[in-house]
């Protein structure tokens, strides 16, 4: 009877063949216009005018110097966001409080604004005739058209992505293993280290994966608080702008390169987060049940 029943169950969307093949070929014809294709572009327009100028081009003092520039920011910005998203995530995941939606709203906010209008904020903040400004300039502090206006604008565009991989996670797994482990005596770090974050550890390198290949491919916010200028407050994007402006169209592609790497190792990265944290989401309970009781004893 039940077989019966089976059998006259309606169809589901999607289960005709002609169905099936059409939605995955129209993924793959957009997803080749839209990702394939500029890549590819990239690729070949790098190399258009041989290996040498690809080369000339990378070691240009102005190029070093936007690398430079880049990963250092990624270098101070990615470990303070780190510790950031943590710290929002435990504090949003593990406590209650007054004020937590708000908090909540503040982590979501840089996803909600335009950088545009994030480096436009930063003028009138920092800027000479912003909020601090004639306090930084009496002291002589630099902070716009330098590096560390550079950072913080990186920072702020950055900041929620290691905390929503980790809010959502966090939440899942609730309180139960951290208040075992403190009821039974284990202080606070201890407990952070041994019991939370092997939780986390996947979660956490996907967020910062992520927030490291936004920082280095930030462009609208570090283009406002940098002052563009050449070969000094020039990160990545900023100096392929500029090549591009230059009609050196082959300069531009080829240190486009970089970034295009950039993106194809976080794309790979990923996938290789996404099955590992995947592949232990099974064992994820009595892992940290392990965890737990090494703590404990």
């Amino acid at each position: 009877m039940s077989a019966i029943s089976s059998r006259r169950k309606p169809p589901r969307v999607g289960d005709a063949p002609w169905v099936r093949r059409s939605l995955v070929g129209f993924v793959l014809i957009i997803g080749a216009f839209l990702v394939v294709a500029p890549l590819a572009v990239i690729a070949v327009e790098a190399f258009s005018q041989g290996l040498k100028a690809y080369a000339a081009t990378i070691n240009h003092p102005d190029t070093r110097h936007a690398i430079m520039l880049t990963v250092i920011t990624a270098l101070i910005a990615v470990p303070i966001n780190t510790l950031f998203g943590v710290a929002a995530a435990w504090a949003i995941t593990k406590f209650d409080f007054w004020g937590k939606r708000f908090l909540l709203v503040i982590v979501e906010i840089p996803f909600s604004i335009s950088p545009i209008v994030t480096g436009v904020a930063y003028l009138f903040v920092y800027g000479l005739q912003g909020l601090f400004g004639p306090l930084l300039d009496a002291y002589e502090i630099k902070i716009l058209f330098a590096l560390p206006g550079i950072v913080i604008a990186s920072m702020f565009v950055t900041a929620p992505f290691v905390a929503r991989e980790l809010i959502p996670l966090m939440q899942a797994q609730g309180r139960d293993l951290e208040e075992a482990a403190t009821s039974l005596g284990a202080s606070g770090w201890r407990t952070f280290f041994s019991v939370t974050l092997p939780n986390i550890k996947w979660a956490l390198l996907y967020g910062v994966v992520l927030c490291n290949a936004r920082v280095m491919g930030e462009f609208g916010a570090v283009s406002i608080v940098s002052g563009n200028i050449r070969g000094q407050t020039n990160t990545l994007p900023l100096h392929i702008e500029l090549l591009y402006h230059d009609y050196q169209a082959a300069g531009a592609f080829a240190s486009a390169s970089i970034l295009a790497a950039l993106a194809v190792i976080t794309i790979i990265a990923k996938v290789a987060l996404e099955r590992r944290g995947a592949g232990r989401g099974r064992k994820k309970l009595s892992a940290a049940n392990a965890v737990a009781t090494e703590t404990i004893s």
